[in-house]
């Protein structure tokens, strides 16, 4: 039978007696990523989601580990040379849920010419350290099976490396280190009130547990869509807030093609579109670029843009893609630091960090920006900036070699972990193993344990889901509800019926109340 589930009530560190050397508002990318680095350098840390986990922008990428090609174009070479560093680094720390991918880029006549889109692939092959990941080479589509489901008037592409990412459980990946390095993690507790006294901050939360405080020699503003709400709701200051919110939608169909690579097409409006395998049976299309005045929360796909995207994969794809053919869409609010872009596309995808530290009072860093393949990065640049108000911020960074949870294997070692799961596990099936292993890389081994067969799994929810899993993720991954683990742990809502999503939510449900 599967064991019972243990819940974390408040992550996995304990309230110390003196004040928290950090608060962190914001459970996305960026926030997890700075409480994981400042826990490694033995700082106090206490992080508030006021959701769950990667519940906004964070799960809602294109899912891409890159450097950013077309922003060659803007001339953002420093950025892009930081995101392309980063590639092999972070693949090296999460060869899970991290994997090359190779882009194909079909020549359209028209539009950029070949000698520019050459040349800036020359420049994305040496500007940023790649030693793992093969270099860019020219592709005749006539002849190489990238080109069969293509119009014939595609000739002529290039091919280059990228890597792709599980966002969001990049997101939980680095919560969980951070809980094991005694950072305590609440999710589903917004902060209410945050105030100076007496040189520290006092948090007032509310969450599961109630309204509580705690206090902290220093706060993150890493809020994402909601930094700016923060900073004049919960903190009331009168700093300008900055950002510059633009919608990313995407849109899920059945597979187009059955090869592994993806495509980036260009458009005759200047942008780019993806279309990239996903979950094995489908194709991701993204993204779009439009400025967004609404609530994040109420953030959705509009006809519009899967119009939009319909048309774009058209354009290059000989079967049509239509809206029809959509069987999920996503959108997300990309809080973009707002530097004055005339179009929504053109807006820096650079971060940005301010420091509100007046003499005598408690340190503010507020992030505005960024993009999930330099999270790593700004978390660094984050404690530098904290640096002089506290020392342990000046300790040695560590991340850049320090494995997320399940990554403790070679970037090479993916299928012999998947053997080693079968070899071990018999009687499962290869393509769950491979999922399990995708998604939990070496503590697939903890979820599946000494289980002798499917029935040891415990109840099955669907598709491959059954019990025993989702008894880790609320026991380990702070899931609390059906959506957390088929949308954010997983993408098995792609494959679960409604009868069946709301099944398992209301085992969830059980299993928290009986926890009480």
């Amino acid at each position: 039978m599967a064991s019972e589930t243990t819940l974390p009530t408040a992550g996995f560190g304990t309230t110390p007696s003196a004040p928290y050397d950090l608060a962190v508002i914001g459970g996305g990318i960026n926030g997890c990523g700075i409480a994981r680095d400042a826990a490694g350098r033995g700082a106090s840390v206490v992080l508030f989601e006021k959701d769950d986990l990667a519940s906004a922008t964070s799960s809602r990428s294109t899912k891409l580990i890159h450097g950013g090609l077309r922003y060659l174009e803007h001339y953002k070479f420093r950025l892009v040379r930081e995101a392309l560093m980063e590639r092999e680094r972070l693949w090296a720390i999460a060869p899970h849920i991290i994997r090359p991918l190779r882009f194909v880029l079909p020549h359209h006549k028209g539009l950029r010419p070949a000698w520019l889109l050459r040349l800036g692939l020359f420049l994305y092959d040496h500007i940023g350290g790649r030693k793992l990941l093969p270099a860019t080479r020219t592709l005749d589509l006539a002849h190489d099976p990238a080109g069969r489901p293509l119009k014939d008037d595609k000739a002529k592409a290039f091919e280059y490396s990228d890597c792709w990412v599980e966002d969001a459980r990049l997101v939980v990946l680095n919560a969980m280190d951070a809980a094991v390095r005694g950072a305590a993690i609440h999710t589903r507790t917004r902060v209410a009130a945050a105030i100076r006294e007496d040189g520290l901050w006092r948090l007032t939360a509310e969450g599961p547990q109630g309204r509580f405080d705690i206090w902290a020699k220093a706060l993150v503003n890493a809020a994402g869509p909601w930094v700016g709400e923060v900073l004049n709701g919960v903190i009331h200051t009168n700093a300008k807030a900055g950002v510059r919110m633009v919608q990313g939608s995407h849109i899920v169909v059945p597979k187009l093609y059955e090869h592994d690579r993806s495509y980036i097409f260009q458009n005759a409006d200047g942008r780019i579109v993806f279309a990239i395998p996903y979950e094995q049976d489908f194709t991701l299309i993204g993204t779009t670029d439009r400025d967004y005045h609404g609530d994040p929360v109420d953030v959705a796909a509009t006809p519009e843009e899967i119009a939009y995207l319909c048309a774009a994969a058209s354009e290059y794809f000989s079967r049509p893609v239509t809206p029809e053919s959509v069987v999920w869409t996503y959108s997300g609010v990309r809080p973009l630091y707002d530097d004055g872009a005339s179009k929504a596309q053109e807006a820096t995808r650079d971060y940005v960090l301010t420091l509100d530290a007046p003499e005598g009072s408690a340190p503010l860093l507020s992030v505005f920006g960024g993009k999930i393949t330099t999270y790593r990065r700004l978390a660094e640049s984050a404690l530098a900036k904290l640096a002089p108000h506290a020392p342990w911020a000046a300790r040695a960074t560590w991340t850049m070699t320090g494995a997320l949870p399940g990554g403790d294997f070679p970037v090479s070692g993916f299928d012999a972990l998947v053997n080693e799961i079968v070899s071990a596990y018999p009687w499962l099936q290869r393509r769950t193993a491979t999922r399990l292993a995708r998604s939990y890389g070496t503590r697939a081994r903890e979820i599946l344990a000494d289980a002798q067969g499917l029935a040891d799994l415990g109840r099955l929810f669907g598709a491959d889901l059954y019990e025993r899993e989702v008894r880790y993720l609320m026991r380990s991954e702070w899931a609390r509800r059906a959506d957390d683990v088929l949308w954010r742990r997983s993408k098995l809502g792609l494959r679960l019926s409604p009868q069946e999503r709301a099944a398992l939510d209301g085992f969830m449900h059980q299993e928290i109340a009986a926890a009480a």
